[in-house]
C-alpha cells in the first residue's frame, strides 16, 4: 500500500534561481521579485504548474530569476504568448511580466486583445515612466515635458493611463500597487491570482538611473499618508496620517472631492464606500488628477465574469460530446484532392 506523503512548503528561496540577478543596483524591479518569490508560497501552486512569460525591457528578465518555467518572448507580445500557454494547458499559473513601453507601445494591441477576451492571465506592467534598457527614451506613459534621449526638448505627447486602458479594453480585474509596498503588493498579488479571467495589475516602479524620483511626491515616507488612499472594499475612502481625510462624491456636480472629517460638519459617514465591482467608480478613481487628490492603490475594480479559456474548454468538450472523437488522417483527407503521377 502506498504512502500518501504530504508535499513539503515551498519557501521564498525555493522560487529563486541560481542566476545573477542583473539590474543596476537600487531598481525598483528587486523588490518586485523579491515579493513575489515571497507571495508565491503563500498562493500554493507547485512550481511546475507556474509559468512567467515576459517581453522585452528590465522587468522582462523576470523569467530568468524564477524557478519555474518561464519564457522571454519578442517585443510586446508576450500576452499573445502567454495566451497560447493557458489555452494549451488550462491547469497552469500564467504570470504576464512586461513595462509600460512592452505592454502600452509595440505591445498595446497585444495587451489589448488578452484584456478584452478576459483570458486567465496575471498580468503585472511595472510603469516607471521610461524606456530603461535602451537608455531612457521617453514612454506612452511619461509626463508632459518629460526630457529625455528622444524628447531634449521635453515631450509634447500626452501620458496614457495604464488602468484607464485597461478598463477600457474591457478587463475585469485593476489594481495598483507601488515597488516599496512590501506589505501591500503581496496582497494584490494573491487577489490578481484569485481572480479566474485577466487581472492587470499596475506596479508604480522606480528606474534608479533614468527616471529616478519620478514618484517620489507620493512614495515619501513622511508624505506618503497624506498621498495615498489605499482602497478597501465595502469601505469608507478614508485617507492621511492621521486617518481624517477622505474621498466624497459631490450631489451637485457629480464628481469626487477631497474633504476633512471634522470640518463643516463633515463626518465618515458622508465619504463614499468602495464598490469594486462598480466600473463607472472605477473610472472615475482611476483618472483622478494629481496633485490635488492621492494616488489610488489597491484593488479598484474585481467584476469576474467567465474567462477566455474556460470558454473554449467548455466549447471543445460540446463538440466532442456531440460530434465524438476526431479522425485526424479524415480530416486531411476531406475535400478536393490531388494524385501526382
Amino acid at each position: 500500500m502506498n504512502e500518501h506523503v504530504a508535499p513539503e512548503k515551498l519557501t521564498a528561496k525555493d522560487f529563486a534561481t541560481d542566476q545573477e540577478v542583473r539590474w543596476c543596483p537600487g531598481c525598483g524591479d528587486y523588490a518586485i521579485l523579491k515579493c513575489m518569490q515571497r507571495t508565491l508560497p503563500e498562493i500554493g501552486t507547485p512550481r511546475e504548474k507556474t509559468v512567467f512569460i515576459s517581453g522585452i525591457g528590465c522587468s522582462s528578465r523576470f523569467p530568468y530569476y524564477m524557478s519555474t518555467y518561464g519564457f522571454h518572448t519578442i517585443h510586446g507580445r508576450a500576452p499573445s504568448v502567454a495566451t497560447g500557454v493557458k489555452l494549451a494547458n488550462p491547469e497552469l499559473d500564467v504570470w504576464v511580466i512586461t513595462g509600460d513601453g512592452d505592454g502600452l507601445s509595440i505591445g498595446g494591441n497585444h495587451l489589448m486583445h488578452a484584456l478584452r477576451r478576459n483570458v486567465d492571465l496575471n498580468i503585472l506592467l511595472f510603469n516607471n515612466e521610461i524606456y530603461g534598457l535602451t537608455k531612457g527614451q521617453y514612454s506612452p506613459t511619461s509626463n508632459v515635458g518629460t526630457r529625455s534621449p528622444s524628447t531634449p526638448f521635453g515631450s509634447v505627447d500626452r501620458s496614457l493611463n495604464p488602468c484607464a486602458f485597461a478598463l477600457g479594453a474591457g478587463a475585469r480585474f485593476i489594481a495598483r500597487t507601488i515597488d516599496t509596498a512590501q506589505k501591500h503588493m503581496p496582497e494584490v498579488f494573491k487577489r490578481a491570482h484569485a481572480h479566474k479571467g485577466a487581472s492587470f495589475v499596475e506596479i508604480y516602479q522606480n528606474c534608479i538611473v533614468y527616471n529616478d524620483g519620478v514618484f517620489e511626491e507620493f512614495t515619501n515616507k513622511k508624505t506618503a499618508a497624506d498621498e495615498q488612499l489605499l482602497l478597501e472594499n465595502g469601505q469608507p475612502m478614508v485617507f492621511g496620517k492621521e486617518r481624517t481625510k477622505g474621498l466624497r462624491l459631490n450631489a451637485s456636480t457629480l464628481q469626487l472631492e477631497v474633504v476633512t472629517i471634522g470640518d463643516n460638519g463633515v463626518t465618515e459617514d458622508d465619504l463614499l464606500v468602495h464598490d469594486e465591482t462598480n466600473a463607472t467608480l472605477a473610472q472615475m478613481l482611476i483618472t483622478l488628477p494629481r496633485p490635488n487628490f492621492p494616488v489610488i492603490l489597491g484593488v479598484i475594480y474585481c467584476d469576474p465574469v467567465p474567462s477566455y479559456d474556460q470558454d473554449v474548454m467548455a466549447q471543445i468538450a460540446q463538440v466532442r460530446e456531440k460530434q465524438g472523437k476526431a479522425d485526424l488522417n479524415a480530416l486531411i483527407r476531406k475535400g478536393r484532392t490531388w494524385e501526382v503521377a
